[in-house]
């Protein structure tokens, strides 16, 4: 036998012998550890769990509790709150809109929303972090720049909640949501511009509690009331404190989100904008899309579609009216609501919006207007008079998920004093304290229209009356037709300018031309197309109809109202005609005041109550012509299409609103002046409440911002402009008018003289600089360097040069309190040339 073999194989069998005995001892080893731990697990199953941990589900969620299902169960006793979160939501996009259901006396009204924001749930260790999930800056998630769009946009972590168990199956996880809704989280309470305004120290957590918590199928809702130390409450100052009913509505967002729509200023919509870092731009550039109904073409129609037949949508826009509404106003709300239906046919669509009543409490108990699924047009018994059409969104795409119309009782108030004021002159059925039921229904029917068409994305369209020429609005043919502006946007609100001979007209707006365009832009099917391809076919659809005035769209104006074509409450093309129409029959109205206001055994009040509402409707008609005074109107418009954005207002036109302003309020408008109604209604302020009117459009004329634009319409435009010192001295010639007509100055004019003096005041020494704005919307402010203007200079020369009058005339004074006035006025000219 070979040794060498020998060897080799008695080598190769001690090798394999160690290897094995190694083998071996590592197997009992490991057998020894597992068993070790077996038994220390089993040990530690037995041990009793430490506190604050994560416990055995049957130890967290006990036999108290009670169960909520729905999107996902919510454990409830006594004021504690669990969440049992699905992993199947861990990072699914959540939309939470906060509101105040309930509101202190002086804080807005219930249902206001306070605060949007989208919310995704994530575990973490040993907690579920609730994250604040932004969509105001993307880049689609396949580009390079994606990181970088992350990187600068780390999601906050609103709250983190301890783990408290998993469920048996081991597919949710179980917290406790008490503590987010009763600590103070600013997030989900009272917003931080409120909390400044009423000087909110803290929340105080004693008077702070969750009321209930509710769950369905796609939402959670909650409603928890926060109490919060206020050193300036609106209401109830002893107490030193805010009580506030908050609701959070959670509601899950859609897996796929809508094909956006593009917004197009041209078109009045509600909208939202996104910065996407992902376009082949050389800049950061915002796109800014619809809120708008998910409304599809079923897939079984789409030929009849494309043959232009109409076809019902894959889910239409369903209104349930509340249950606690008024059997008799059910009929009229609804009638407002499928109104719409005519313009949604405008889109392609049939049934496309429908009304309904809710299933009785017997025949679906579980039926609640606050689940997501059901929009609801939400009936409150308050004292508020108004309503409101509010809606809630997806921020990717801008789908209205659902809306609920805020219906107060008492914008019934609203309805009968507009509707009275402005109509009562040529409508019997106005002239009573208590309309007819149908009337009244009638005028909710007109209202529950108008919220609606904020529900289905909508805004104010205040430049749509304007293409109404105002004889055309006392054609009963032509306003029965088209009504009384294209809009029903508009707050065109009822016919004041139709006179007693002008029989059978129209006296309110309905679906108009304008909303019919709008819905067929917004809301018709673009087949086939990508948001960005449906670009040109859009604009195609404006170009067509963009010289036509019943499509403009010209959006509503705060505090600064710049475009006297786009006003909120006037009607026609030519303020000065229509507001003379109105004074007319305010003029009728005025005397059959006490007639129709009061009743046998009753007080006066309402009497009151109406003469301050011809007050106010004649201060309307002020403003509607003030404002054409160093106004510029905005058309908006596109590369491509032909004129200007802004144009100044005719030269003359200025000149005859002032003229108008001269005559009808700065002449002692003496035919308000009801001796017999003051006798009844006030012991004092007749002078008073003339002098309101007369100072608040004085000093809306001498607005720094509008003199400025005077001022730069003359650079601009030279003499075809209505100069700043003209302006002046025709204002000079009608608040001073006697000067130059050596009549005696009555106490109401005094004043006026006086107001003048203090505003020329304000001008000279006290107006400060302000920056110019334009939020492309709804604000706008003109720039003004006061001390670097014009406006300092002629202000200096108009007074000097009224000096001189005045002083002209204090010898030949009609009389003693006249004599004095004028030499007071010199002294007030003095101080205000020289304050030293």
């Amino acid at each position: 036998m070979n040794i060498k073999l020998i060897t080799k194989a008695l080598a190769f069998l001690l090798v394999l012998g160690v290897s094995l005995n190694v083998d071996a001892q590592r197997r009992k080893k490991n057998k020894t550890h597992h068993k070790k731990k077996t038994e220390a697990a089993t040990t530690a199953s037995k041990a009793k769990p430490k506190k604050g941990g994560i416990k055995p589900y049957d130890k967290v969620v006990t036999k108290e509790y009670k169960t909520d299902e729905g999107l996902f169960k919510v454990h409830s006793k006594d004021q504690n709150y669990l969440f049992e979160i699905p992993d199947s939501l861990l990072g699914k996009q959540m939309l939470m809109v906060t509101r105040i259901a309930k509101t202190a006396n002086g804080i807005g009204f219930g249902g206001g929303k306070q605060n949007t924001q989208v919310l995704q749930w994530q575990k973490k260790h040993k907690n579920i972090l609730l994250r604040v999930v932004s969509h105001v800056v993307v880049a689609d998630s396949i580009l390079p720049v994606y990181e970088a769009v992350v990187n600068s946009n780390f999601e906050p972590i609103l709250y983190s909640f301890p783990i408290k168990a998993y469920s048996k199956d081991s597919t949710a996880t179980v917290i406790d949501a008490t503590p987010f809704f009763t600590k103070d989280v600013k997030a989900i309470g009272f917003p931080a511009a409120s909390r400044k305004r009423y000087k909110i120290t803290r929340m105080d957590k004693e008077r702070s509690f969750i009321e209930r918590i509710n769950s369905y199928p796609k939402n959670v809702e909650v409603r928890h009331v926060k109490t919060y130390l206020s050193n300036q409450p609106p209401s109830n100052r002893s107490v030193g404190s805010i009580s506030l009913e908050m609701s959070n509505s959670m509601i899950l967002l859609p897996e796929k989100p809508m094909k956006r729509r593009y917004f197009d200023k041209r078109v009045g919509w509600f909208a939202r904008s996104q910065t996407d870092y992902g376009l082949d731009e050389q800049k950061s550039k915002s796109l800014t899309y619809l809120d708008r109904w998910r409304l599809e073409v079923k897939d079984e129609d789409i030929e009849k579609f494309k043959r232009g037949e109409l076809v019902e949508p894959k889910k239409p826009i369903v209104y349930y009216i509340d249950r606690a509404t008024p059997k008799k106003w059910r009929k009229y709300l609804k009638q407002g609501i499928e109104d719409w239906q005519v313009a949604f046919e405008a889109a392609g669509f049939k049934n496309a919006i429908i009304a309904k009543d809710p299933p009785t409490k017997e025949e679906d108990p579980e039926w609640s207007p606050e689940d997501v699924r059901y929009s609801v047009v939400r009936y409150l018994a308050s004292p508020i008079p108004n309503a409101n059409g509010p809606h809630v969104s997806d921020p990717r795409s801008g789908e209205i998920l659902e809306s609920d119309i805020n219906w107060y009782h008492n914008v019934m108030t609203l309805l009968h004093n507009w509707y009275f004021i402005q109509t009562a002159a040529i409508n019997p059925e106005a002239r009573t304290n208590k309309f007819k039921d149908e009337i009244m229904g009638r005028l909710i029917r007109f209202v529950s229209a108008h919220e609606v068409g904020h529900t289905i994305g909508l805004p104010h369209n205040m430049g749509s009356s304007v293409a109404y020429p105002v004889d055309s609005l006392r054609s009963a043919t032509f306003t029965k037709k088209y009504g009384t502006a294209p809009s029903i946007m508009d707050y065109a609100r009822f016919n004041y300018i139709a006179q007693p001979e002008d029989k059978g007209v129209a006296l309110m707006p309905d679906i108009g031309p304008y909303d019919k365009y709008a819905i067929h832009w917004g809301y018709a099917p673009i087949l086939g197309k990508t948001a960005k391809e449906e670009k040109p076919i859009l604009n195609k659809w404006i170009t067509d109809k963009a010289d036509n005035p019943l499509y403009r769209f010209g959006h509503q104006q705060v505090v600064n109202i710049i475009d006297p074509s786009s006003q909120t409450e006037d009607l026609g093309d030519d303020a000065i005609k229509a507001s003379d129409y109105g004074i007319k029959n305010l003029k009728r109205i005025l005397p059959k005041l006490e007639e129709w206001t009061t009743e046998e055994g009753e007080t006066y009040d309402e009497l009151n109550t109406m003469y301050g509402q011809l007050l106010g409707q004649f201060n309307r008609y002020m403003g509607h012509v003030s404002s054409n005074i160093g106004g510029v109107y905005e058309h908006y418009k596109a590369v491509g299409q032909d004129g200007a954005v802004y144009t100044h207002v005719d030269k003359n036109h200025q000149k005859n609103a002032l003229k108008f302003i001269n005559v009808q309020l700065f002449e002692t408008p003496k035919w308000l002046l009801d001796k017999n109604i003051f006798d009844k209604t006030q012991f004092s302020g007749s002078g008073d409440r003339i002098r309101g009117l007369q100072v608040r459009t004085l000093n809306r004329i001498l607005k720094p911002g509008r003199l400025t634009r005077m001022l730069e319409n003359e650079a601009l435009n030279g003499t075809k402009a209505y100069t700043l010192i003209s302006m002046m001295g025709d204002l000079r010639k009608g608040v001073w008018s006697e000067l130059y007509t050596k009549k005696a100055i009555d106490p109401y004019k005094r004043n006026l003289q006086r107001a003048h003096l203090d505003r020329l005041d304000f001008l000279l020494n006290k107006a400060k600089d302000q920056r110019g704005r334009n939020d492309g919307g709804y604000f706008k402010q003109t720039a003004v360097n006061v001390s670097q203007s014009d406006i300092k200079p002629i202000v200096r020369g108009e007074l000097k040069r009224l000096k001189r009058d005045i002083k002209r005339n204090i010898p030949t004074a009609k009389n003693t309190v006249t004599r004095y006035h004028l030499q007071d006025a010199v002294d007030r000219i003095d101080l205000i040339l020289d304050p030293k």
